[in-house]
């Protein structure tokens, strides 16, 4: 473990009014560390805006502290404008300025902004930044700087940020999972986390269209480079067929990840037409940020995405084939 960084430290002590951001289409990290965080600060006594580009997705709904949520950008202007000198924004969780949605540009111009993120291709954005890749999730973090401030940390507050943790880290099976990582599991744990009843949130809570949606996509699974490499995708038919949506397909990439002879999983969604979504997976030596990166993406050696308009899934996946062929026959 190392200390948070004392510039973060010293503006969250230092101001009371603080928005709390993170990325578009925020997963269990994103989310758990932003209501997780609320929850802490408010405890010491400062006043907290919680801010999404969207309502939180059926799948997080149990967290608590979603209803507090705001996502009219009208209110966070009020707030900004309200606090005046009193101010801090934290960025929490997102690797680069335009992946917290379209409301970035205005965003990054509520000063000062701090970030706390765990990305390996974080550039630094805002005006401090504690940025620490080998961590196994912001959650992780959050957790330290909770500590580094002398806060208490709530149950709800563990239970979110138990959640951030085990959602990054594939349910503490990829290899940013430290001693730490599971010494903040424990004290999460001590502080009234259930674990099972997480994972029964996280992983046993499907409706039945959602289990529908898991037999297409997963009849689409192609093989390649000796069953090194796995590809399965998403329709927008596919999501009409089961009335369901985008969200519903969250986990579905660990399937074919789970294969044994598998080193590089690919999802790909397609948003609408011709907008292409990627999620990487990947085991081993094989650094997925890397083959995200070139397609100007970004995330985690083991976990990583990026975007493709004005292209079909096939020719995406022609795309990222001829990456990683090289990748895992190195």
């Amino acid at each position: 473990m190392s200390n948070p960084d004392s510039r973060v430290v010293d503006a969250v002590r230092e101001k009371d009014h603080i928005l709390l951001a993170t990325h578009y289409n925020p997963d269990g990290d994103a989310l758990g560390s932003l209501l997780g965080l609320a929850d802490i600060l408010e405890g010491m006594g400062k006043t907290v805006l919680r801010f999404l580009e969207d309502p939180v997705t059926h799948l997080y709904r149990f967290l608590p502290g979603c209803g507090q949520i705001q996502t009219d950008l009208a209110a966070v202007r009020t707030f900004v404008a309200e606090a005046g000198e009193d101010f801090l924004a934290l960025c929490l969780d997102c690797g680069e300025a335009h992946r917290l949605g379209r409301y970035s540009e205005e965003l990054i111009t509520f000063t000062p902004m701090m970030v706390i993120d765990h990305h390996k291709g974080n550039n630094g954005f805002g005006d401090g930044a504690w940025i620490e890749p080998h961590r196994s999730s912001t959650g992780e973090m959050i957790f330290d700087l909770a500590q580094a401030l002398g806060a208490e940390i709530s149950d709800r507050a563990a239970e979110c940020l138990y959640t951030a943790i085990n959602t990054d880290t594939g349910s503490f099976r990829y290899e940013s999972t430290s001693s730490h990582t599971f010494a903040v599991a424990g004290e999460l744990v001590q502080r009234g986390v259930r674990p099972e009843v997480i994972a029964n949130q996280l992983y046993d809570n499907y409706t039945l269209g959602r289990l529908r949606l898991m037999q297409e996509v997963l009849a689409t699974l192609e093989m390649h480079e000796r069953d090194r490499i796995a590809f399965i995708r998403v329709s927008q038919n596919m999501l009409e067929r089961t009335f369901t949506t985008m969200e519903d397909t969250e986990y579905f990439i660990n399937f074919p990840r789970a294969v044994a002879t598998v080193r590089v999983a690919v999802f790909l969604k397609e948003v609408e037409p011709d907008h292409i979504s990627v999620s990487l997976r990947a085991k081993g030596q094989c650094d997925v940020s890397l083959i995200a990166a070139r397609f100007g993406g970004g995330g985690h050696k083991n976990a990583s995405g990026c975007r493709f308009k004005g292209q079909s899934l096939d020719s995406v996946r022609d795309a990222l084939l001829a990456c990683l062929r090289p990748e895992v026959n190195a």
